[in-house]
């Protein structure tokens, strides 16, 4: 059963609420469906050492991984950001999220109306599947 967009966008608000994140106050809740129809959620955790922080969409793939190991990809991310306009991954998210997926949807979402619905490829152009198959 395909979980609704509407639910999804709730867990990524939902997850929003674990990040720690003291140092910047920008809380980040991340939602991906893997092909295999499972839900991983990621919120971001900083650290006084900022370029140890973790975001939001890697923590969720690193759930993927541990769970489904070299069969995970992913199907779809949703992000939510509680600005007035959605914010899209960082780069080394967008690397990150392109080793386990082709041409998957990226939604990202905020407490505003507003809504950006972009595929991976957009957000990484002319990036190969160089990925080592097992």
């Amino acid at each position: 059963m395909k979980t609704k967009h509407k639910e999804l966008v709730d867990l990524a608000i939902q997850v929003s609420k674990n990040a720690y994140a003291p140092y910047s106050k920008f809380v980040v809740g991340c939602i991906i469906v893997s092909e295999f129809g499972n839900i991983y959620s990621g919120c971001n955790v900083e650290n006084v050492s900022f370029g140890l922080t973790n975001c939001a969409e890697r923590t969720a793939v690193f759930k993927g991984v541990s769970e489904e190991g070299d069969e995970f990809r992913i199907e779809r991310v949703v992000i939510y950001t509680p600005t007035e306009v959605p914010i899209t991954p960082c780069g080394a998210c967008r690397q990150v999220l392109r080793e386990f997926g082709d041409d998957f949807e990226v939604i990202s979402v905020c407490r505003g109306s507003e809504e950006i619905r972009m595929y991976i490829n957009d957000l990484l152009p002319n990036s190969p599947d160089i990925r080592i198959k097992s």
